[in-house]
């Protein structure tokens, strides 16, 4: 049996996740409470219908059942299910505007404001977003582009063989990011913040990617990372490993971060990696 455990932050597309996994032929459970995972996956076991492919989405929704997760996943992994964690993320700014949009309550700020809920899901998550075999920030993706994420990872149905890659834009100014494995920094490159009619704008902009990626130390820069991943990524699969989230980051992590970032995803995809990019500081002041 393949076991999806599908959770992540509210907001952040799992039910189109589940419903992308449904079309692809997994049998699919929502807001399961975590207790009822072992016995539900022995009904599946035992159905005549032999269910070859299934998706479990657990999260915050099943209140204080969802403090059980990580002890349920350890039995489940006792009893030889094999399972890999889907985790669905996105940035708060993302959340909150699709909260305003829907007029739906947080799970977790029935009466606080929605970014209270947000932060005290992050923490609740937090384990499990540690342990994800897959983390899909749908922070700047559309349905199609979800699908098409997921399609990706799960390859006909099967589970993609290499490593799935997340690199992240940030401001150092802002923190480190808590659950990277890989750090880089690109404050030596020049900063367009200096230039007063390019401050305003951010990496996602030409007028920025032009001005960033004219330097040839910006070119030397990306080619010695692709060079250094390339080396060190088949290294990482043959540990087992099936994840790894890289922290690229600059001053206040809107626009050097954000024009390596994004350049240094498709590098990788067109060398035949499965990376996403994700820019955690880029709306911030």
């Amino acid at each position: 049996m393949k076991l999806i455990i599908v959770t992540g932050v509210s907001g952040a597309g799992k039910s189109q996740a589940v419903n992308i996994l449904e079309d692809i032929g997994f049998f699919c459970v929502d807001n399961l409470p975590p207790v009822l995972i072992p016995k539900f996956l022995e009904m599946c076991k035992m159905s005549e219908e032999k269910m070859e492919k299934v998706a479990i989405v657990v999260d915050t929704r099943a209140g204080k059942f969802f403090d059980a997760s990580s002890d349920v996943l350890a039995t489940i992994e006792e009893a030889g299910y094999n399972y890999e964690i889907l985790f669905l993320e996105a940035s708060d700014s993302a959340l909150i505007k699709r909260y305003t949009l829907t007029r739906r309550r947080h799970p977790l700020a029935l009466n606080e404001k929605v970014t209270d809920g947000i932060g005290r899901e992050r923490e609740k998550l937090a384990v499990l977003k540690k342990r994800a075999n897959y983390i899909v920030d749908t922070t700047n993706l559309s349905v199609k582009q979800l699908r098409q994420e997921i399609l990706n990872i799960f390859e006909d149905g099967g589970y993609f063989e290499g490593m799935f890659i997340q690199i992240m834009s940030f401001g150092f100014k802002h923190g480190i990011p808590s659950d990277v494995d890989l750090v880089f920094d690109a404050r030596f490159l020049p900063n367009p913040y200096h230039v007063d009619s390019l401050r305003d704008f951010t990496g996602k902009d030409a007028c920025i990617k032009e001005y960033v990626m004219q330097f040839k130390e910006t070119e030397i820069f990306l080619q010695k990372l692709v060079d250094y991943l390339e080396f060190v990524i088949p290294e990482y699969i043959k540990e087992g490993r099936s994840q790894l989230i890289i922290g690229l980051g600059c001053t206040g992590g809107k626009h050097r971060s954000v024009v390596i970032t994004e350049e240094l995803t498709n590098r990788l995809n067109k060398n035949g990696h499965k990376a996403q990019f994700a820019h955690r500081d880029i709306d911030k002041n």
